[in-house]
């Protein structure tokens, strides 16, 4: 397949996805939205990924790219493009469905459970995410569960972790490709965000165990195993 990743600061990359779909022999293309690059044509690929950062999806006046970047999500979900959205990509595809984006009531940077819901089963994500996982958060916003979506999961500091729609679009809050070298760039990068807040950790009590990582990398690989079995369907 081609996979075109949309990334908006240079500190959030693919991390773990990139080994996982170049053995997979799938081809991976790039829009640095931070270096102003203009957004290609969407029918050059099968696949779109968008990744984190550190601005809010109403930053428009700050980051004017936004604009386009949203418009060009719209048209990928239209036509039924597989894609998977992270973080701030998940709170841009909740906007583009019509969902509300705002602020949570607590930041959740870290280590924290997150449970399925029972709508998961109705989902291609069905036993991937298992009871009581730990992964690794960073965000401060949140939204609803747009029109026509399945509800995933939820944490104990943000009822929204993540949703489905129509078994090809898949929007996650929370950080499954995260490995420790980019969990440490993460931190280096936004470190005046830890504030010591309730769902706020240490640098280092997020960087102590290193097993989380590989464990949250498997979830993300059954995930991305899950998306990839859609693409016959879409033809």
């Amino acid at each position: 397949m081609k996979i075109h990743v949309l990334q908006h600061v240079a500190f959030e990359g693919l991390s773990s996805i990139d080994p996982y779909l170049k053995n997979k022999g799938h081809q991976i293309s790039y829009t640095h939205l931070y270096d102003n690059e203009k957004l290609p044509n969407i029918n050059q690929f099968d696949w779109i990924i968008i990744m984190g950062g550190p601005m809010g999806i109403y930053d428009e006046a700050i980051y004017p790219w936004l604009t386009a970047e949203k418009k060009w999500i719209k048209s990928a979900i239209h036509q039924n493009k597989i894609i998977l959205g992270i973080c701030l990509g998940a709170q841009l595809i909740a906007d583009v469905l019509g969902a509300k984006v705002y602020k949570n009531q607590y930041k959740e940077i870290g280590w924290f459970n997150i449970n399925p819901v029972e709508d998961i089963k109705k989902t291609l994500l069905d036993k991937t995410i298992p009871e009581n996982s730990p992964v690794f958060h960073w965000h401060g916003d949140t939204f609803d569960i747009p029109e026509n979506c399945v509800a995933l999961a939820e944490s104990e500091a943000c009822k929204n972790q993540g949703f489905v729609f129509n078994n090809r679009v898949v929007a996650l809050q929370f950080h499954l490709e995260t490995t420790l070298k980019s969990a440490t760039t993460l931190i280096e990068n936004c470190k005046n965000e830890l504030d010591s807040s309730q769902y706020v950790q240490t640098a280092e009590a997020m960087l102590k165990n290193k097993l989380q990582f590989s464990n949250i990398n498997q979830i993300m690989f059954e995930i991305l195993n899950k998306l990839e079995s859609q693409f016959p369907s879409l033809s």
